[in-house]
């Protein structure tokens, strides 16, 4: 049976951030209160596509013209119930939490949840209370990721960052308090950012009582504010060198904490991973809900409408809103294995490698950046900061 996965793609945020190139809106909230019921509307277009492709239909009577532009399914047949949900964004928790609980019992009741399935939800530390989160909880949610990005307030002014970082902590008090199990998303490199800034950062993190960090190395997209304002000379510009001077400090960090690293940007304590996030880098399936969220279904990967208003009046029509779709070759397919398989601790299993790939093993080893571990390939620390050179060199059929 393949993993199956849930993605709900919430794009509404209060403001956009100075870096962030995702699909994100900022709305009134009478704009915001359909979401919902859209976001239902497409869970059960879904599962009438998925279950005309088990049944070996296009999908095309359940779904309309846009399920007809999907394939016939592929492994849709083997799909599972729901192992884990994720609610992404924008800031899903600008949507009151009662409408979070209901999308939630809507994915059990459509296609199923698999038991003591992982269900998370991001949170800007600004939008939630102590209420809040423990509706959260009480409605079947287990994890809350918050968006710290940085505990230096001059940072954070850098980043467009609303909360300050006393607010993190407070925050994460409620959801140990409500049962959850919250993480702490961290973005490193900031023009600005010193090496102390960033150390700050990394060990207020640990301090706020997290069993989970993830650390992003800052990039930008030409058209964001911030890459503009590096272009006209008003910051300075990144410096790569820096950044992988301040991954390996927080490497160091978070193991001496006890949070190891299971996957290149991800930390967490024996146990407390991200299910949800493993079963991306580990051949999950999934189906992305929300305006320009993506599925892989059946080694077919689709994306949706981005505008939330196109998604939102091709689900009124009665048609899945997919917007593109591509079924990679195979040496795409070899390409996307190696880099996901490795970017994970437990690394690439040595017999998956195609001939090519196998013959360039030694190589790998020799240059320090990976170690073979029994039967798998395992990044080390100088291979995770150069682990799109290893992909190149072992994704060879």
């Amino acid at each position: 049976m393949t993993r199956f996965q849930i993605y709900i793609h919430v794009p509404y945020c209060a403001r956009r951030c100075g870096y962030c190139d995702f699909n994100t809106y900022v709305a009134p909230r009478a704009e915001r209160a359909g979401f919902g019921d859209a976001a239902a509307l497409e869970m059960e277009l879904a599962a009438r596509w998925l279950d005309s492709a088990r049944r070996g239909g296009s999908g095309r009577a359940a779904a309309g013209t846009a399920g007809a532009r999907l394939g016939a399914g592929g492994e849709a047949a083997a799909l599972e119930p729901a192992a884990s949900v994720f609610f992404g964004g924008g800031t899903p928790t600008l949507l009151p939490a009662g409408e979070l609980v209901r999308l939630r019992g809507a994915v059990e009741r459509i296609f199923g949840m698999a038991p003591g399935a992982e269900v998370t939800c991001e949170a800007n530390p600004e939008t939630v209370s102590r209420d809040y989160l423990r509706e959260l909880a009480d409605g079947g949610f287990t994890r809350v990721s918050f968006g710290m990005q940085s505990a230096v307030p001059r940072v954070l002014r850098v980043l467009d960052r609303a909360h300050t970082p006393e607010r993190v902590g407070e925050a994460v008090g409620w959801a140990l308090a409500a049962g959850l199990e919250p993480s702490v998303d961290l973005i490193y490199g900031a023009p600005g950012e010193s090496l102390a800034d960033w150390e700050a950062s990394a060990r207020a993190a640990l301090g706020v009582g997290v069993r989970h960090i993830s650390a992003y190395a800052l990039t930008l997209e030409p058209h964001t504010p911030l890459a503009r304002a590096i272009r006209a000379g008003r910051l300075e510009p990144l410096d790569p060198d820096g950044q992988a001077e301040k991954y390996e400090l927080a490497d160091a960090l978070f193991e001496a904490a006890g949070l190891n690293w299971y996957e290149i940007s991800n930390w967490a304590a024996p146990g407390h991973g991200s299910r949800h996030n493993l079963g991306y880098w580990t051949g999950a399936e999934w189906w992305g809900i929300g305006p320009g969220a993506h599925s892989a279904i059946g080694g077919e990967r689709f994306w949706n409408a981005k505008a939330p208003r196109t998604w939102a009046a091709r689900l009124a029509a009665g048609e899945l809103p997919v917007a593109g779709r591509d079924r990679p070759d195979a040496a795409g397919l070899e390409l996307e294995r190696v880099m996901l398989r490795l970017r994970t601790a437990d690394g690439l299993a040595l017999v998956d490698l195609g001939e090519g790939g196998r013959a360039a093993v030694a190589q790998v080893v020799e240059d320090g950046l990976a170690t073979v571990r029994g039967d798998r390939l395992v990044l080390t620390l100088r291979g995770r900061l150069l682990a799109d050179t290893v992909t190149h060199m072992l994704a060879v059929l």
